[in-house]
């Protein structure tokens, strides 16, 4: 047939036009979505270490050639930007690369990387003779060759002008190639392995199948397939930059080591589209790891596509790297679980220095002790992340990469906060936002909710039952146990159980939805709650942090497990006389941890504030509880509540301790820019100005007329004349004769000397 492209007069043959290069445009698209046919069986093997599938980033070597003088083209300017960074982490863009400047002027595979198509080391030096380049495998007998077959000026196809190659990888050499057909377009050709090698075709002619038809920003695109002198070539982009693998060998600034966190997460938040496009086509990548993504300016892609293969090809050979593979691939095969497990990995890789990751000894199917990494001591969110990717059991890992993505975005949130980087709020797909929070007390009601599934059939009487406000909780419970006992209706009913105390009754609906549903997380959530609202905050700190495990990157489990930790300190503390005063310690410190992740993380989430700042001021911490509460934004709804609370915190006996000064200046301030009704503002006045008169009666400080605490000048006669003044307009306002006697005898008694 004719090619179909406008403008262009070749032909279709073997799939591919003969001028153009491109396959033909859809005639008729497949509403299924399939990725094309089936490739071609071939016996099934695995790949051993050092033999792993082309990887285009060698290219990038030192060796270099500067023959050929180039300039960038219009297609390579023009390449979409991206979202590398996820607006949160500014990563250095990565020049482009001439692609002259990437030809190797003696191509030769070092002798400690040949190997065999079976695994074993072949062509090694013996007896002072070099090892050799072509040649048999003396275990398996199997040829082998690691000569190049095109060299510079080779024309391919009658298309392809060779320039030279640029590395050599499991499939074979890769060689820069100019398209005789396309103006100013530089393509790469990989070869296969050996031409007599039916295995490496097989895998060849499979990509040829089904790879073309994969166009995805983030994935190197693959133009043609040809076959010169009975070799064959895939004919793909050429993507000119760095892959993670030198960006991670360079280190931060250049000076080699493990990239910072929040840069690897931004990578592979980057490139986690990319995998799930192929996955949403039943096609596996296989073989991700640091080697097979680039960045080039501020975009990556993901290259070196030999080891791709359908998702329910159990015969085509496979390609991995030992301390990347999941360990039940071996048995089982790839799996979309087994391709993000490979991304776990390559996030560990970059991120730590990770001795013995291909070590089946050590570390090439799990992680190091938490106490042996630094990184997993300062961001748990992130250990927490890579231990469930990396997970020996595949169920239990992330299913899509969609949810990866979706938690490891709340993941980096938490690590750019914890580096001091600006919060910013987001909504969590899995759980509402907080709407309410106490300052004074942890209350479980506070706690964010599990997001309703809106496909689920009793989702609307659930949010019906939601929006009457004036309805009693015995009559929600009454009207949702007739409601048919849908996975939201049943979670509703134990909410509504746990608002009127049955616990026996929420306990009763989890355990139908178990039995219904067993291994919803939501299930777990309201165990914890349940736990809570039973007065054993111990038990349901163990539950919460278990699903803070399973949800790394969301909040709402961690502001859980503070408050559970906040409970079991006051009930440690209760015990004081038992001896148990350190462990109410501990539950405060692990509090304050969470706390104060939440809050940084998220500053909107006020009672992660608050709950900060009861706990700062229960281990003595005046000017922690002052930080704390401050982290609540001014358009919040709890903003007042918060500056009301800094106001006490500032000016109020803490310890046996009273404010300073500055503590008194800095509570005034705050009190001048709140918002609130006068008689709040005059008890606040109040409380300044006892505490004022305080230091000066302790002689813990002297006369400062130009300071003024309340407004008054910090000195005896202006701080007692306000005092006296606050006083009884607090008087005139008084619910009870009692208490307005009581301030007008305050008012006397504060009354200056001097007007006495």
């Amino acid at each position: 047939m004719n090619c179909t492209r406008a403008g262009c007069t070749g032909e279709i043959q073997d799939g591919y036009c003969d001028r153009c290069g491109m396959a033909p445009a859809p005639l008729d698209a497949d509403p299924t979505g399939a990725s094309g046919p089936e490739p071609i069986s071939a016996p099934s093997r695995r790949v051993a270490p050092g033999f792993s599938g082309s990887s285009l980033s060698s290219a990038l070597v030192s060796q270099r050639s500067g023959a050929i003088a180039t300039k960038r083209t219009s297609s390579a300017r023009s390449a979409s930007r991206g979202n590398l960074g996820a607006g949160l982490v500014d990563v250095p863009a990565v020049p482009y690369r001439d692609p002259g400047s990437v030809v190797l002027t003696n191509p030769e595979v070092p002798e400690h990387k040949r190997y065999c198509t079976a695994g074993h080391p072949v062509g090694r030096a013996r007896d002072g003779s070099p090892g050799r380049q072509e040649g048999f495998c003396p275990i398996c007998g199997t040829r082998f060759s690691f000569t190049a077959k095109l060299g510079p000026g080779d024309l391919v196809a009658g298309q392809y002008d060779v320039v030279g190659c640029i590395a050599h990888g499991g499939l074979g050499w890769v060689y820069l190639a100019r398209d005789r057909n396309v103006s100013d377009r530089w393509v790469v050709l990989k070869g296969l392995l050996d031409s007599g090698d039916e295995s490496a075709m097989a895998a060849a002619i499979a990509e040829r199948r089904f790879l073309a038809q994969v166009e995805h920003p983030n994935i190197v695109r693959i133009y043609n397939f040809v076959e010169h002198d009975g070799a064959g070539y895939i004919v793909m982009e050429y993507v000119g930059g760095q892959s993670l693998k030198e960006l991670r060998q360079a280190g931060p600034g250049g000076a080699g080591g493990p990239l910072p966190v929040s840069r690897a997460l931004a990578y592979i938040l980057e490139i986690l589209p990319a995998l799930g496009f192929l996955h949403s086509r039943d096609l596996l990548f296989c073989d991700f790891k640091p080697d097979n993504v680039i960045q080039t300016e501020e975009q990556l892609k993901l290259i070196d596509l030999g080891g791709v293969r359908h998702l329910d090809d159990d015969q085509s050979d496979l390609y991995g790297t030992i301390g990347y593979q999941a360990p039940e691939v071996a048995d089982l095969g790839p799996s979309v679980t087994s391709d993000l497990y490979t991304v776990a990995r390559t996030l560990a890789v970059l991120t730590f220095d990770f001795a013995g990751y291909q070590d089946g000894r050590r570390y090439a199917t799990c992680l190091p002790p938490a106490t042996d990494v630094e990184v997993f001591a300062r961001y748990p969110s992130f250990h927490w992340f890579l231990a469930r990717a990396t997970h020996v059991d595949p169920d239990r890992r992330f299913q899509s990469a969609t949810e990866m993505a979706d938690q490891l975005v709340g993941v980096l949130r938490e690590v750019v906060a914890t580096d001091g980087g600006r919060p910013r709020s987001a909504p969590s797909t899995l759980f509402t936002g907080e709407l309410l929070a106490d300052v004074h007390r942890p209350a479980w009601r506070d706690l964010p909710a599990p997001q309703v599934d809106p496909a689920d059939a009793g989702a609307p009487t659930v949010a019906t039952l939601a929006t009457l406000a004036a309805a009693q909780p015995d009559q929600v419970v009454a009207a949702l146990e007739t409601a048919p006992p849908t996975t939201e209706v049943l979670l509703a009913l134990t909410r509504a159980r746990l608002e009127i105390g049955d616990l026996a009754g929420a306990e009763h609906a989890l355990d139908r939805l178990d039995a219904d549903v067993g291994g919803e997380w939501r299930i777990t959530w309201w165990r914890g709650v349940a736990q809570l609202v039973a007065g054993v905050p111990d038990e349901a700190e163990t539950i919460f942090r278990e699903l803070a495990r399973e949800l790394p990157g969301e909040l709402a489990p961690k502001l859980a497990m503070a408050m559970a930790s906040e409970l079991r300190a006051a009930d440690a503390s209760a015990h004081d006389a038992s001896g148990v005063a350190g462990a109410g310690l501990d539950a405060l410190h692990v509090a304050g941890r969470w706390y104060d992740v939440v809050s940084r993380t998220d500053p909107a989430w006020a009672g992660a504030a608050f709950g900060l700042a009861r706990v700062r001021l229960a281990q003595g911490d005046r000017a922690g509880a002052a930080d704390a509460l401050r982290r609540v934004p001014a358009d919040s709804i709890h903003s007042t509540a918060a500056q009301l609370a800094l106001c006490d915190a500032l000016s109020l006996e803490l310890n046996g301790a009273g404010p300073t000064l500055d503590d008194l200046v800095t509570a005034s301030d705050a009190l001048a820019h709140l918002h609130t009704d006068n008689p709040t503002r005059l008890g606040i006045s109040r409380q300044l100005l006892t505490s004022a008169l305080m230091l000066l009666d302790e002689r813990t400080a002297t006369d400062e007329p130009t300071t003024l605490v309340a407004g008054a000048p910090f000195t005896d006669r202006d701080l007692r004349l306000a005092l006296e003044q606050t006083c009884r307009s607090l008087a005139r306002s008084a619910g009870s004769d009692a208490e307005r006697f009581a301030l007008v005898d305050e008012a006397n008694a504060h009354r200056p000397r001097t007007l006495v």
